[in-house]
């Protein structure tokens, strides 16, 4: 029996071992009997719960309770038939097949787990990706990051202290700076605008008292989508009230705000940087897989490294030419796309049949801005080419991203029961965290 090892519980992750584990170990029936699997699938990650990248910035602002939207893996793994291991990659050894998991501590430096090592015929890596701070001065010591659901409390937790001083005037305004005008930093300001009306709400804060500085580097916002989408959302959120600044770099960052390369002072109590990403730096020492500047695993069209067929890599964390000799984006759709092609080759692999190459098929790229709108493109077969969408259709459209991420992980019944489910918890929960 093979062993598969997967590192990296993010959405790619997660639905690779949930269809290796359906196939390889499906549920009991009681009209047939269970064959011996071809291959084990164990899981690893270094947290206990998996939420979805694309939402974190919604728990930053406090429009989503991260302990509802989570999923346990424990759970998910009994349930899917796949094993899942709690534990951090800590090396890698090629020629005997290993991969050694760093132990595991509790809040206190109290060992726990000690150090392991788990042996693959078949290991796949989708650790993700970091904010890239691009070497900036004071950007990483100075600047909040989005990259996991701790970083996504932490910022809310600052933001729920600042919102402390303001009702109790020991501040007079609350300046916060996003810097990436991107998806995540257009999605988090809109938010955070969101946020600050819903505190005045249940609280003594003027609207004026929150000023938003979203800050991009390029000609115009959602450099991703078309100029005239990042021109929508630029007017779109200058109706509420965003300071939008396009054509602007940041030299450094300190504790009180931001410098920009042409001098000007940015003030900001709070700093997020949303500006780009890369994956782990650790990647470029895993017993010498290829790497670029960007610290990804190269990766042939099969998304077997470069270095060794024994080993996948996807998502943000590898670096690949598709079979139409384009590079592929580091975007949550091409981690999706990616984790069906290499279940289908890895399954391939057990039972000796040929690989397929990977064709990366851009659908489109959809952004919301809270609950007053969202801009974007379809593309695709159904559309003929790319259909400009925005409002309501927009909207909706964005919200079936996220049902169709748990269809892939649960499938369509219980992914609309968990769906109705938050619909009825919205409906009776207030609209913004404030705990």
């Amino acid at each position: 029996m093979k062993n598969i090892v997967i590192v990296g519980g993010g959405a790619s992750g997660l639905q690779l071992a949930t269809r290796l584990g359906h196939y390889f170990n499906p549920p009991r029936r009681l009209w047939r009997r269970r064959k011996p699997p071809l291959a084990h699938v164990t899981l690893i990650d270094k947290e206990r719960t998996h939420i979805w990248k694309p939402l974190l910035h919604q728990v930053a602002a406090g429009a989503l309770d991260a302990n509802m939207a989570a999923l346990n893996y424990q759970v998910h793994a009994r349930a899917n038939g796949y094993e899942f291991q709690l534990g951090s990659l800590q090396s890698l050894d090629r020629k005997r097949r290993t991969v050694a998991l760093s132990a595991i501590l509790d809040d206190q430096g109290n060992l726990l787990v000690p150090a392991r090592k788990l042996a693959y015929d078949y290991l796949v890596l989708c650790i993700g990706s970091l904010g890239n701070d691009f070497n900036i001065p004071g950007v990483y010591q100075h600047c909040v990051f989005l990259d996991n659901s701790e970083q996504a409390q932490k910022f809310h937790q600052q933001l729920l202290d600042h919102f402390l001083c303001l009702e109790t005037h020991v501040e007079e305004k609350l300046r916060i700076a996003v810097v990436g005008g991107g998806a995540t930093g257009v999605e988090l300001s809109a938010e955070l605008v969101d946020a600050g009306r819903q505190i005045g709400y249940y609280g003594r804060i003027r609207a004026d008292a929150i000023e938003i500085t979203v800050i991009e580097g390029g000609p115009h916002l959602l450099p991703a989508l078309p100029a005239r989408l990042g021109n929508n959302a630029e007017r779109e959120l200058g109706k509420l009230g965003v300071r939008v600044l396009t054509g602007c770099s940041i030299a450094r960052a300190n504790a009180t705000g931001l410098t920009t390369r042409d001098g000007e002072e940015i003030p900001a109590d709070i700093r997020v940087w949303a500006a780009g990403v890369k994956a782990p730096e650790f990647l470029t020492r895993l017993d010498g897989l290829a790497t670029n500047h960007l610290n990804q695993i190269q990766v042939k069209t099969t998304l077997q490294t470069q270095s060794d067929a024994h080993i996948f890599a996807m998502g943000d964390c590898a670096s690949c030419i598709d079979g139409h000799e384009q590079r592929v984006p580091p975007r949550a759709q091409a981690a999706q796309q990616m984790a069906t092609l290499a279940a289908d080759n890895l399954i391939a692999l057990t039972e000796d049949k040929p690989l397929k190459h990977f064709y990366y098929r851009d659908r489109g790229s959809l952004v919301s801005l809270s609950k007053f709108t969202a801009v974007g493109n379809l593309m695709g077969a159904l559309v003929k080419g790319s259909l400009t969408v925005e409002g309501r259709i927009a909207g909706f459209a964005y919200r079936a991203l996220y049902r169709m991420h748990l269809a892939a992980i649960h499938g369509w019944p219980k992914a609309m029961l968990l769906y109705l489910a938050g619909q009825a918890n919205r409906a009776v929960s207030p609209r913004l965290k404030l705990h």
